[in-house]
């Protein structure tokens, strides 16, 4: 595919509390860039107003919520802008500086190259470039990022919630960016979309930068939030996989595996429960029967995995 195919290179800035920091992330985009798109997503501190008093870049765009809508309202809201100013391929930067604007070269090559529809970031490559990030966000990077690759199929890819991404017009184009979650959980949800599309996605090695900037993401609504809506989209995943789109050797493997785990686990803690109760020891056949239906479920629900992970979406 001929480099020259991707020649509109357009940037899409949230801009939520990032006043003090988004005129530097605008300075930092190279001359690859043909359009900077902005969008104000009813700031607080009128970073969209920052922006058109003090810069004179004649590429940048500046869009406005009324309210704060979410930060993925506002990436929905540049992506259509983007895609109206004919982009082909649309960067996600982030105005808050913790991403280098002169790595978008590095990002958008896989896309470039045909190796890819949509790349991201992975802070995780560099092991050194860990140490200044803080430890609860390793730690919940990397809890979420093992429920992200079960629930959109990517198992290659690490650090989901990296919001330094790109992508081409014709993956966003095949994209209901309705659908799309209107809040953080934007990132994990584009990887589900994407995946049923079967955009091929290739991480990147760029490590963050981080500095005096406070995030607007609430950790603990996190943590409450994204495990239930991760999970859905598993659930989704597998039906429309391995049951609607298709019915192979691995359909029966994850149904028999679900069905012999849940009986054997099921039967067990009836029995055990059943036992303390009128003191008398479970039969060994009994016991026979949930070992071997649990061992059987666990093998069977770990070929059917074998068989996901192997499978690109």
């Amino acid at each position: 595919m001929s480099y020259n195919h991707f020649s509109v290179i357009c940037v899409v800035i949230p801009a939520y509390r990032v006043s003090n920091e988004i005129l530097d992330v605008i300075t930092s985009l190279g001359n690859e860039v043909t359009h900077i798109i902005v969008i104000d997503d009813g700031c607080p501190e009128k970073s969209g107003d920052v922006v058109v008093k003090n810069t004179k870049d004649s590429r940048v765009e500046v869009l406005f919520h009324n309210e704060n809508l979410g930060m993925g309202a506002a990436m929905k809201t540049g992506y259509k802008r983007a895609l109206e100013r004919g982009a082909d391929i649309i960067v996600k930067v982030d105005g808050d500086g913790q991403m280098d604007g002169q790595s978008i070269s590095k990002l958008i090559e896989p896309i470039k190259s045909g190796h890819a529809g949509y790349s991201k970031a992975n802070r995780f490559y560099d092991v050194e470039s860990l140490r200044v990030m803080p430890k609860l966000r390793i730690i919940g990077n990397l809890v979420l990022s093992f429920f992200a690759k079960l629930s959109t199929g990517y198992w290659q890819i690490f650090d989901p919630n990296n919001g330094f991404t790109a992508i081409d017009s014709k993956s966003l184009s095949d994209l209901k960016l309705e659908r799309l979650d209107s809040g953080y959980f934007f990132q994990s949800d584009i990887l589900f979309r994407l995946g049923l599309a079967g955009v091929d996605v290739i991480d990147v090695n760029i490590p963050a930068r981080y500095g005096a900037e406070t995030s607007s993401l609430k950790i603990f609504k996190v943590f409450f939030e994204f495990p239930v809506k991760l999970t859905q989209h598993f659930i989704k995943r597998i039906t429309y996989s391995y049951f609607l789109r298709d019915f192979n050797l691995a359909s029966l493997q994850f149904v028999l595996g679900g069905f012999l785990l849940s009986f054997g686990l099921g039967l067990g803690a009836v029995n055990w429960v059943s036992g303390l109760l009128v003191n008398k020891p479970t039969p060994l056949g009994t016991l026979m029967l949930v070992a071997i239906s649990i061992l059987s479920g666990i093998q069977l629900l770990l070929a059917f995995f074998s068989f996901d992970m192997n499978k690109k979406p």
